[in-house]
């Protein structure tokens, strides 16, 4: 492992030996400067750890020393010494960027303290930035197809306001990387964004979750807990699969929208909170609501901003760009060499309808990155479901009122007729989803769950 490198800056030689003997002995690297300028070219040259810097030298002082090292590298950490301390001093070094201001005559052992805790905190923020880009690389939308540049214009429109967005889309769409890109350029960017997955938590537990609660409100409340919305204060809450919540929760998130205070449950005391709300289901809560599962002024409180995110079948041009991102991702992952993909197996990638989205692509990669023992992958490689889209039963067809002559059953015989009426308005709006959608007058999601239905695919029915 590489000894920190220290920077010290001052005029005095006997200082700069003195620390010289000191910082080796402790297993630092010792960089010595006698003037400010010189510090300046060393910093520049060199790329210390940090810097332990004299305010009084002839010249250039330590202050304006100190404003050029931050202009320089703003992470670098300065810790600044004088022998002509004053509280004025210390606080001007400090509004400057400077971790710490030590007055001479000073122990070795004070100097060793502070070094260690600039470096220790210099070494967090360092994880702390490298985790943050880790979680950008891991929630990057990946594409350039028309559907998603629209999804991104949304989402730069909604970003910077705190209005609430509801984000529809399939299963495995990437519904949680539209609300992740929203809050990352939103003003609420440096609070905190909490999740919480509505459907996979128990109906007897979500207030609770979603509110917090006092202790012995209920059997097994042993302690206070803190609800999301509290500790989403400031930051942004992101309710993935909210079609999935009671209609007594809903009335509660209700009053969070209309009036910014949650209730713990067991407590009369209203908290009041500032919570920016993003919310996302895979349900037509249109259809939800006419079923009488989702309240109609809730769906408008969170309708402000509706993003509607395709599915990747509607977008085949972005395969190839996700199957690259998620190879080199997973090889760092899994820290596998990094392999080729073949034209003929990108192809067949694309080709294929995922049925489980980016979600589905994704865990493919990850297993052809894993399990694929040559350098390059190819279409051997692939699954069968994939190379052969095809493959197994084909679903029934229906060519004309023969089909539906043979029914036998009413309920068979509508099938078969609607069946054929939908393949047949899918051929004459070259099964372009949207457009058939608005076409026959149902929404997009009944569309796509009548295609699941009747398994009517373009490979099979175009």
């Amino acid at each position: 492992m590489a000894k920190p490198r220290i920077l010290v800056i001052d005029d005095e030689a006997a200082i700069r030996d003195s620390l010289k003997m000191t910082l080796e002995y402790e297993g630092y690297e010792f960089i010595g400067a006698a003037t400010g300028q010189e510090g300046l070219t060393l910093a520049e040259r060199d790329n210390p750890d940090l810097v332990l810097l004299d305010v009084k030298m002839p010249g250039m002082d330590g202050l304006e020393v100190l404003d050029r090292l931050r202009n320089m590298n703003e992470t670098l950490p300065v810790v600044v010494v004088s022998g002509h301390g004053t509280i004025s001093t210390a606080v001007e070094a400090t509004k400057k960027g400077a971790f710490d201001f030590i007055e001479k005559p000073f122990a070795s052992e004070r100097v060793l303290v502070s070094l260690r805790n600039a470096l220790d905190q210099r070494q967090l923020r360092d994880e702390n930035r490298s985790l943050k880009k880790e979680v950008e690389v891991r929630h990057q939308m990946i594409g350039d197809s028309q559907g998603l540049k629209q999804v991104m214009a949304a989402v730069g429109r909604a970003a910077p306001t705190n209005a609430t967005v509801l984000i529809q889309g399939e299963s495995g769409v990437g519904k949680e990387l539209v609300a992740r890109t929203i809050h990352r350029n939103s003003l609420r960017s440096r609070e905190r964004f909490i999740q919480v997955n509505c459907a996979a938590i128990p109906e007897e537990l979500i207030e609770s979750e979603l509110f917090g609660h006092e202790k012995g409100s209920f059997t097994g409340a042993t302690e206070k807990q803190v609800g999301k919305f509290e500790q989403a204060d400031r930051g942004t809450i992101f309710l993935d699969e909210v079609g999935d919540m009671s209609q007594k929760t809903q009335a509660k998130v209700l009053r969070v929208l209309q009036e910014g205070e949650v209730e713990r449950l067991g407590s009369a005391r209203t908290i009041k909170v500032d919570v920016r709300v993003i919310a996302a289901t895979n349900k037509n809560l249109e259809e939800e609501i006419e079923k009488g599962g989702f309240r109609e002024d809730l769906y408008f409180r969170l309708a402000v901003i509706p993003i509607h995110v395709p599915p990747l079948r509607e977008r085949p041009e972005d395969v190839p760009a996700l199957v690259r991102h998620y190879m080199e991702y997973f090889s760092r992952q899994n820290n596998v060499r990094p392999k080729r993909i073949s034209s003929v197996a990108l192809d067949a990638l694309s080709r294929y309808r995922w049925k489980g989205n980016i979600r589905e692509l994704r865990n493919t990669v990850e297993r052809l990155i894993i399990m694929t023992g040559a350098d390059t992958i190819d279409l051997a490689d692939l699954p069968e479901s994939v190379r052969s889209p095809s493959a197994g039963p084909a679903p029934p067809k229906l060519t004309g009122d023969s089909d539906s002559a043979k029914a036998g059953t009413l309920r068979e015989f509508k099938e078969n007729a609607e069946r054929a009426f939908l393949v047949g308005k899918l051929r004459e709006n070259g099964w372009n989803i949207s457009k058939t959608a608005e076409v026959i007058g149902t929404p997009r999601s009944n569309l796509y769950k009548k295609l699941e239905q009747y398994q009517i695919t373009q490979e099979s029915d175009g």
